[in-house]
């Protein structure tokens, strides 16, 4: 794999985190429980984090790191926005959505991690998804115990 095919997969998990993290802090916005904002600011908090390490290795392989994220995952805040307005709010409906954010990281980091990649990239990708695997789960529970 060449440099700039590491730092296209790299910019394509940057934007995927930085999508996260928006999600994470619209969900913030949207929840009522006072226990489901903390955990949805404290996950936004992780892929900040993420993002931060992901562009040192973009720059590290001498490309420039992405700063946006997509605007499909955009579009989905929104909709989880709309979504809220109109179910006033309701912490389930508001968990569903996050789940929905969080099968596309898993997608996004397992389709990075079948590349390719230096072990150094390979290391921190794998690391990472791990955490996203762990948002995922958490996630999906907390939708269940929300039934």
């Amino acid at each position: 794999m060449d440099n700039d095919e590491v730092i296209s997969t790299l910019n394509k998990l940057i934007e995927t985190s930085k999508d996260g993290e928006e999600g994470f802090r619209s969900c913030a916005d949207n929840a009522s429980d006072p226990q489901l904002k903390t955990f949805f600011s404290n996950r936004a908090q992780t892929c900040t984090a993420a993002v931060i390490e992901l562009q040192e290795l973009v720059r590290a392989y001498g490309g420039d790191p992405e700063n946006s994220s997509d605007l499909g995952s955009a579009l989905h805040r929104r909709w989880v926005d709309i979504k809220g307005l109109v179910t006033g709010k309701n912490d389930r409906a508001v968990l569903k959505e996050c789940e929905r954010g969080e099968d596309v990281a898993v997608a996004s980091y397992r389709s990075a991690l079948d590349k390719n990649l230096p072990a150094d990239v390979r290391s921190v990708v794998e690391k990472q998804f791990h955490g996203v695997l762990k948002n995922h789960d958490q996630v999906k529970s907390l939708r269940d115990q929300y039934r």
